[in-house]
């Protein structure tokens, strides 16, 4: 590789790692061209030349959430699939609680229909995962990745409603891991004693 080519992906890792670092700290409504551009150093104009468009950098911003998530994913381990699904709704709602611009741009309708910057290629085996584990905890179950999504819905809004304070006051009750555990049976049956 040159010192030119090294030099331009360079510019372009820190312009993803500075929209990172801005969603973390602002949020989503943060992440213009221009304040990515003065935040690297570079000119307004400069992001342009690695992403063409706004969406563009944007996806390349979300990838990097859903490689952390992944990352978080493969740390989720149980003796069995429900104990492992456990572990990865688990993790799924610890990201979503600390990560809560970079969850929202994530999961942008928008940015994962373009499939610029290869969201796909990062978000789907997740979701993969967690159909496999659904499959092996529920054997019977028609539809696993039906099941799966229906999971995967009721764990984002569980995410959304809890980083919200909606579920606690509806609740009446601060402890997560009782919701998850109810979230989970409700889903895949109550746990074999």
């Amino acid at each position: 590789m040159s010192a030119a080519q090294e030099q331009d992906r360079g510019l372009r890792e820190r312009l993803v790692a500075v929209g990172v670092e801005l969603v973390a700290a602002e949020g989503t409504g943060a992440l213009s061209l221009r304040e990515i551009a003065r935040r690297a150093g570079v000119s307004h104009g400069a992001p342009r030349r690695y992403f063409p468009t706004h969406r563009e950098l944007l996806s390349a911003i979300a990838r990097e959430g859903f490689t952390s998530l992944a990352a978080q994913a493969a740390r989720a381990t149980g003796a069995g699939p429900r104990e492992q699904l456990a572990a990865l709704a688990r993790g799924y709602l610890e990201f979503a609680l600390a990560n809560p611009g970079m969850y929202e741009l994530m999961f942008r309708h928008d940015l994962l229909e373009s499939g610029t910057s290869g969201l796909r290629d990062t978000s789907l085996p997740l979701f993969h995962r967690l159909a496999g584990l659904v499959a092996q905890a529920c054997p019977g179950v028609a539809e696993p990745q039906v099941a799966a999504a229906a999971l995967w819905a009721n764990l984002h809004g569980v995410a959304q409603l809890w980083s919200w304070r909606s579920l606690q006051l509806a609740s009446g009750s601060d402890d997560l891991d009782g919701m998850l555990g109810r979230l989970l049976e409700a889903h895949l049956g109550p746990v074999a004693r």
